[in-house]
């Protein structure tokens, strides 16, 4: 995994994880207003973007939840983290979720954009949302397709830009920021990763087998026992803001959920000041 870091190796480590179609330029905002010499501000590239990569072609190509969370721990090991206060939306909002699930002692706070977004991957594959809900997924249901994933290799630029101008309709983003963001786009493992994530989770491909007991533990939906601070936006048109409603039970510590006006679904970039004041809130309460 590639990363970013801002701040010094014995710093307060602090994961900022980005999601899909995104990468690590969308947290620049966010860096900038927590860094310090007290903290070690780390932004990785998820798997499928920029410069992260699969080293071996008999590694599995997964996007799955439980291969996302994994991650974030590995990183954690290879870097001589202990424990670390992670932050996420979208792919990276899940794959903090996993990590704090699944392995509480490595996570000592989470700002979850979306709320508790583990996935039960059998009820999704056969339980339907609203169809307001399904019409906002249309994405997903053409990934399924081979002519969906054709459609992601040859047009993924204007397909991910659609979904930036779509899911935050109140975002005026730069052109410069999107340009920048898309050569993360470019990466062999963009296209692969991306449709076995969104085919994997309504069971429409095999999940890495070496996962396999992650996933059925993820099933469950585990509780997040960490300090926890939820946001979304309320102009989010991917993941509106019901989703994230009474989801209490799953969090067992200090939980607050902020709902934020006219804010889109890329809220660490829309509104980076909200971000930065939910880090200092869980950080130091």
């Amino acid at each position: 995994m590639a990363y970013e870091q801002t701040g010094p190796d014995s710093g307060e480590p602090i994961l900022l994880l980005h999601g899909f179609p995104y990468d690590v330029r969308e947290y620049d905002g966010v860096r900038d207003r927590i860094m310090s010499n007290h903290r070690r501000v780390i932004v990785p590239y998820l798997r499928g973007f920029g410069p992260t990569r699969y080293l071996s072609k008999e590694v599995f190509c997964s996007g799955q939840q439980a291969a996302l969370g994994k991650d974030v721990v590995d990183l954690l090991d290879a870097l001589g983290i202990e424990r670390a206060t992670l932050v996420g939306y979208d792919w990276g909002g899940r794959a903090a979720c996993v990590a704090a699930a699944l392995w509480p002692k490595r996570v000592r706070a989470l700002v979850s954009v979306g709320g508790y977004t583990v996935q039960d991957i059998a009820k999704s594959a056969t339980t339907p949302q609203t169809a307001e809900q399904e019409k906002q997924l249309w994405y997903q249901w053409y990934f399924q397709t081979e002519r969906g994933q054709r459609g992601l290799e040859e047009n993924r630029n204007e397909l991910c830009k659609l979904m930036w101008s779509t899911w935050s309709p109140t975002w005026q983003f730069d052109e410069d920021l999107f340009a920048t963001t898309a050569k993360s786009f470019q990466s062999p493992d963009f296209v692969p990763t991306a449709i076995h994530s969104y085919r994997q989770r309504y069971a429409c491909a095999p999940g890495d087998p070496a996962l396999e007991e992650f996933e059925t533990r993820l099933a469950e939906k585990p509780v997040i026992s960490c300090p926890t601070i939820v946001l979304h936006g309320d102009s989010d048109l991917v993941d509106p803001p019901s989703t994230s409603e009474g989801q209490e039970r799953q969090f067992t510590n200090r939980y607050e959920r902020r709902v934020l006006h006219n804010i889109g679904h890329c809220l660490p970039a829309e509104e980076p000041d909200t971000v930065k004041q939910a880090i200092e809130d869980i950080a130091h309460p």
